[in-house]
């Protein structure tokens, strides 16, 4: 894994994006990959009322500090997913098929979780097109899971999808 500080939001790549829409990540991973990049910072001991949390931070935007003082569950949350696909410029819409080639799921596929993290992948691709940054093929990969057994869960430790 890279070592990076709590701030520093994780390289992004080709090859990481295509795990995340292989479900080969979990979906606390692929908000970490969100987080940092919409302002929301790690909570630092000993302020911290729920380690782990991530709160907004000065460089949140306004409409999402407002709506998620604490960073949300991207993945899990509906009222969250919406906002992030709402806030994909309409001119990036379509890059998740433009520039990864992704069709999108099979019938059979087609669950909120894997939706969302097809959300995700295509938000992160709008990030790096507002910024004028390209996406390398290759780049730091964390440890990869197998795909969920029941792709509706997702990974151990994941929160339930509402």
């Amino acid at each position: 894994m890279v070592a990076t500080s709590p701030f520093d939001p994780f390289p992004l790549s080709r090859a990481l994006l295509e795990a995340v829409l292989a479900d080969r990540l979990s979906d606390r991973f692929v908000c970490t990959l969100i987080w940092p990049r919409l302002g929301y910072q790690p909570q630092t001991a000993p302020a911290a009322e729920r380690p782990g949390a991530w709160i907004a931070g000065p460089a949140t935007p306004a409409e999402w500090a407002e709506a998620f003082p604490e960073a949300p569950e991207l993945i899990a949350t509906r009222p969250a997913s919406v906002r992030l696909t709402r806030s994909i410029p309409a001119e990036h819409k379509q890059l998740l098929k433009q520039q990864l080639g992704f069709a999108g799921y099979r019938i059979g596929e087609l669950y909120p979780r894997r939706t969302r993290r097809a959300t995700a992948v295509n938000w992160l691709l709008a990030h790096l097109a507002e910024r004028g940054e390209s996406l390398p093929e290759k780049g730091p990969l964390p440890p990869l899971l197998e795909p969920p057994a029941d792709p509706v869960k997702g990974h151990p430790g994941d929160p339930p999808v509402g």
